[in-house]
C-alpha cells in the first residue's frame, strides 16, 4: 500500500538537499529555492511538473514502478534510496547488480560534469542508459531502442545502420570483440541469463556472429583509437577511458581526442552543430 504522506515528504527532503550543479544544471542568479525547483525535478524525471508537483501534496494517481523508477533516476537516489522509494509508493525493490538498471548517483555526478565531452553509460551487454549531448551528435540517441535491439553487440550482427557509425576497416575488429564479450558473460552469468537469451538470439539470426563465435575467441579488446564515421564531419579517432561500477556492473565511457588534433577540432564544430542534427540521426525504436 501507498504511504503517501512518507512518499510526499521523502521526495520533498531529496529535492531540497539537491542543489543544481549537483545535477549539471546552471544555478542562475536571483535563485531563492532550497534545493532543486519542482519543475526542474520533473525534468530530471521525464514527467510532467503537474504530476510530480501533486506527490509531493500526497495527491494524484498511485505512481507505476516505472515511474518510481525515473523519480529515482532523476533525483540521484542511491540504491538504499531508490529501494526505500519503491517501498513509500507500494511497489517491491527492483533487483539489484547485473540486472539493475539505476546509474549510481556517482556516476551520474560525473556524467553531468561532462556535457562538452562524448560519453555514456552503458550496461554489461551495451545497453546505453545515459549520454552527453555530444555522445548523442555521434551517434544518435542510443537510449531509444527497446528489445534485444538496447545492445549494440545484437544490433551489430542485425542493423547494418549501427555498422555505418564505424569505419569499416574495423568492422572484423568490433565484430570479435562483441563475440568475445558475450562468450565472457554467458560464462559469468549461466544459463536462463540475459546473456544466454541475446545468445541464442544471435546464433539464429545471425551467420556471421556464428561464423565468429565458432572462434571461440576470449578476451578480445579494442585497439587505443576507436574510429566513427560522422556525416558531417567525417571520420572521428577517439580514445575510450572507462570507468566502472562493479556493483552495478555499469560502466562509464569517456571518448576524447588528442587537443590540437583534426578529430579534436571537428569534435568543437559538433558540439555547436550536434544538437541540430541529432534529431535526425536519432535511431527508431525496434
Amino acid at each position: 500500500m501507498i504511504d503517501r504522506a512518507g512518499l510526499a515528504e521523502f521526495l520533498r527532503r531529496r529535492r531540497e538537499s539537491l542543489q543544481p550543479e549537483d545535477v549539471g544544471l546552471p544555478r542562475g542568479q536571483r535563485r531563492r529555492t532550497a534545493g532543486l525547483r519542482r519543475e526542474e525535478v520533473a525534468a530530471l524525471c521525464h514527467i510532467s511538473a503537474d504530476y510530480y508537483s501533486r506527490l509531493e501534496r500526497e495527491r494524484g494517481p498511485h505512481p507505476s514502478e516505472s515511474m518510481i523508477a525515473s523519480i529515482a533516476q532523476g533525483l540521484h537516489l542511491s540504491l538504499d534510496e531508490r529501494d526505500h522509494l519503491f517501498r513509500l509508493a507500494g511497489h517491491h525493490p527492483p533487483a539489484r547488480g547485473a540486472m539493475s538498471e539505476h546509474v549510481s548517483p556517482g556516476l551520474l555526478r560525473i556524467l553531468d560534469r561532462l556535457a562538452d565531452t562524448p560519453a555514456e553509460i552503458v550496461t554489461e551487454l551495451g545497453e546505453t542508459l545515459r549520454q552527453t549531448p555530444l555522445g548523442v551528435a555521434i551517434t544518435g540517441d542510443t537510449t531509444r531502442y527497446t528489445g534485444p535491439a538496447r545492445s549494440i553487440g545484437y544490433r551489430w550482427f542485425t542493423d547494418p545502420a549501427t555498422r555505418a557509425l564505424y569505419h569499416p576497416d574495423d568492422h572484423p575488429l568490433h565484430s570479435r570483440v562483441f563475440a568475445s564479450g558475450l562468450r565472457k558473460l554467458v560464462t559469468l552469468r549461466g544459463p536462463g541469463s540475459r546473456a544466454a537469451h541475446l545468445l541464442e538470439l544471435l546464433l539464429a539470426n545471425s551467420e556471421e556472429f556464428r561464423a565468429v563465435w565458432g572462434e571461440h575467441e576470449i578476451g578480445v579488446h579494442y585497439n587505443d583509437v576507436k574510429r566513427y564515421v560522422h556525416p558531417e564531419v567525417g571520420v572521428l579517432e577517439l580514445t575510450c577511458q572507462t570507468l566502472l561500477d562493479p556493483d552495478q556492473s555499469h560502466i562509464l565511457l569517456v571518448y576524447t581526442a588528442a587537443p590540437g588534433s583534426e578529430t579534436h577540432e571537428k569534435l568543437r564544430l559538433l558540439s555547436v552543430i550536434g544538437p541540430q542534427h541529432a534529431a535526425a540521426r536519432t535511431p527508431p525504436s525496434s
